[in-house]
């Protein structure tokens, strides 16, 4: 039996997976900020620059600020930030030296721990990004495994990839991530070991989502098989699409005999604020997925799935949706077998669609049934990644699909597409008296969207789930006509407001 550790992802991933990562706000972090500190977190899941951005454009408040602020408040654990190499909030590629002075600002701003991730494993990629960071100040590195299943996905392959991060000075350990949630307990008792033996004795940390309901049990076998951290999350920010629950892990693990060292009670502290808070703000909380076997097969997860059945029903196709998802697999292999995180899941669903659809006004035409007719329409997305402009893909794209797609006058386009743009010239276009922090913003975000944010000035910096209601009851009072008299009730309290005569 082992000590296990656990890095909470509620703020980042688990605020992206169950709300839009819409849902948490500068006040919202900080009322827990202090506590979570003090749990006993190995780290915390805090920010990426897809948070960044959202942070910028739905709430309009600063993100570099709120790093700040929330290492102050817990100094104690490591801030971590997940990247996937050469980006910063869109999904273009940037400049290298865009990207050093995105780490450099991380670095500053209070991030410590860093995720690499690559969605295709381009290892040449993921070094240049390691050592990028060591040499900006980060403290901890760490290569993510990005788990799928495929044809190509084998644990040979996991373990080479851990036999390149074993061998590479600048990452310090590494993490299945498991994004789908498709690590069965089973698979574990393979993967794990092989990856293991090839890291050189680096630490090995396991991250995977509960989508299908598989990551609670995975877990406690991949804790007997070596793996140091599990990756959870705290009360209504666990579960469905999100991680498992901290507080049953932790149950679960102690129960087979092996140590966790978190304060408990901060610990349900944690969860119950984060439950409070979904109740608050009208949030949904995450609750335990039932097993899906379709899932391993198109490997959709529920937010691309959702809006793909709208898409069909707003076009009255709604019946194509199980040819939709037969086709899914089929591009998916066609294309590489990309891993189906972000953006390729939003690629593969909308080039299957294209293919399905095909015709005109959305109907299906027999060309596309036939086949003749796929690839007929494909997104400028789809066409970088072809010509590589997201990395190398883990196997060749399919000869015929590769030509059908670059031998259009779009492709040859992008294909002279100008380089991206250095810091140099990046301050020209937007003025050399601005700061790094808001030139990185303003790289990444639309102008209108981080003037928006300037002008709104400093985030609120306090929030209380439990007075929400009441704040909502005075922010309506106030924006109606002045009244003479108000009365308040509940069982066993009355409060009576009259005005004075003539106010």
């Amino acid at each position: 039996m082992a000590e296990i550790r656990l890095a909470d992802v509620s703020i980042r991933d688990g605020n992206q997976s169950l709300w839009g990562a819409t849902g948490l706000r500068t006040a919202h972090i900080l009322r827990i900020a202090p506590v979570m500190g003090r749990v006993g977190f190995r780290a915390v899941d805090f920010i990426s620059s897809t948070a960044m951005g959202v942070l910028v454009r739905t709430h309009r408040e600063n993100p570099w600020d709120l790093i700040r602020l929330t290492r102050e408040a817990m100094p104690e654990v490591p801030l971590q930030f997940i990247g996937t190499g050469f980006r910063f909030i869109s999904w273009e590629i940037a400049h290298p030296e865009v990207m050093r002075l995105v780490y450099e600002r991380l670095v500053d701003a209070g991030v410590s721990r860093f995720v690499v991730l690559d969605p295709m494993h381009d290892t040449d990629t993921m070094r240049a990004t390691a050592r990028m960071i060591r040499q900006a100040g980060g403290d901890e590195v760490i290569a993510a495994l990005t788990y799928t299943i495929s044809e190509v996905h084998d644990d040979g392959f996991y373990a080479r990839l851990a036999g390149q991060v074993a061998a590479c000075p600048d990452f310090d350990r590494a993490y299945v991530k498991d994004p789908a949630g498709l690590l069965t307990p089973e698979r574990a008792r393979t993967l794990i070991p092989a990856v293991r033996s090839r890291l050189g004795g680096k630490p090995l940390e396991l991250h995977s989502h509960c989508t299908i309901g598989l990551s609670p049990r995975t877990y406690l076998t991949a804790a007997g098989l070596g793996a140091e951290v599990l990756q959870t999350a705290c009360g209504a920010l666990a579960d469905g699409t999100s991680l498992p629950d901290a507080q049953r892990v932790v149950a679960n693990l102690r129960e087979l005999g092996h140590t966790v060292d978190v304060d408990d009670r901060l610990l349900a502290a944690v969860a119950g604020y984060f439950t409070r808070l979904a109740a608050a703000e009208s949030r949904p909380a995450g609750a335990p997925r039932p097993y899906d076997a379709a899932f391993t097969r198109h490997q959709v997860a529920g937010g691309v799935m959702t809006t793909t059945r709208r898409q069909l029903a707003e076009l009255g196709l709604a019946g194509k949706f199980g040819a939709v998802m037969d086709e899914v697999a089929r591009v998916r292999a066609e294309l590489g077998h990309p891993i189906m995180v972000t953006p390729f899941p939003q690629m593969v669903v909308g080039q299957a669609l294209s293919n399905i659809l095909g015709g005109a006004g959305g109907e299906p035409s027999r060309a596309s049934t036939a086949g003749a007719g796929r690839y007929a329409v494909v997104s400028d997305q789809v066409i970088r990644y072809v010509l590589g402009r997201f990395g190398r893909p883990t196997s060749p794209v399919e000869e015929s699909v590769r030509d059908r797609i670059l031998d259009r006058p779009r492709a040859r386009e992008l294909a002279a597409e100008p380089p991206p743009p250095d810091p140099a010239e990046l301050r020209r276009r937007f003025g050399r008296g601005i700061s790094d922090e808001e030139l990185l913003l303003r790289f990444g975000l639309p102008g209108d969207q981080v003037d928006a944010m300037l002008a709104a000035g400093p985030a609120k910096r306090y929030y209380n789930p439990g007075t929400r209601s009441l704040l909502l009851l005075l922010e309506e009072l106030g924006s109606r006509p002045p009244a003479s008299y108000l009365a308040v009730g509940k069982p066993g309290f009355r409060l009576e407001l009259r005005g004075r005569s003539g106010a």
